[in-house]
């Protein structure tokens, strides 16, 4: 069991309570979500690897393993054209869990009219890949769900 970590402080959701199709039906992979506390934070790791992509909105991180998390900040978020977001990693980077990697601000997000919540996802995992999935309040670097 891989343990992947929350990367922003608030409340775990289902991947179901995603307002975006995309990742509300698993079509990018399962997971689970957090809507954030709406202060500005850093968006941390999720997992121990390497930073595969890394855009202003989203991430992944990819562990020795191969497995690779996708973190997206907000939906629709890229259109900001990273407006509001501070890359604090770079492409390549080898990061522990818990490595902050992009700060940005919720409020914002949810100010300029769009969702703010977070889809952590498993990608290329089978539906049931993810197990145990947090609920209710969680913070940053606590556990969101285990990847079998």
């Amino acid at each position: 069991m891989l343990p992947v970590l929350s990367p922003v402080p608030g409340t775990a959701v289902a991947m179901t309570g995603v307002p975006d199709p995309v990742f509300a039906q698993g079509m990018v992979g399962p997971g689970a979500a957090v809507e954030p506390d709406r202060a500005p934070q850093d968006a941390l790791a999720p997992i121990t690897g390497r930073i595969l992509k890394l855009h202003p909105h989203a991430f992944v991180v990819v562990s020795t393993e191969g497995r690779g998390v996708l973190v997206h900040l907000g939906i629709d978020t890229v259109t900001l054209g990273g407006a509001g977001f501070d890359l604090l990693a770079a492409e390549g980077d080898q990061v522990e869990a818990g490595t902050p990697v992009i700060r940005w601000n919720p409020a914002d997000v949810a100010a300029g009219g769009r969702a703010p919540i977070v889809p952590v996802v498993a990608l290329d995992a089978a539906p049931d890949a993810v197990a145990d999935p947090a609920a209710g309040e969680v913070a940053a670097g606590d556990r969101l769900f285990s990847w079998a």
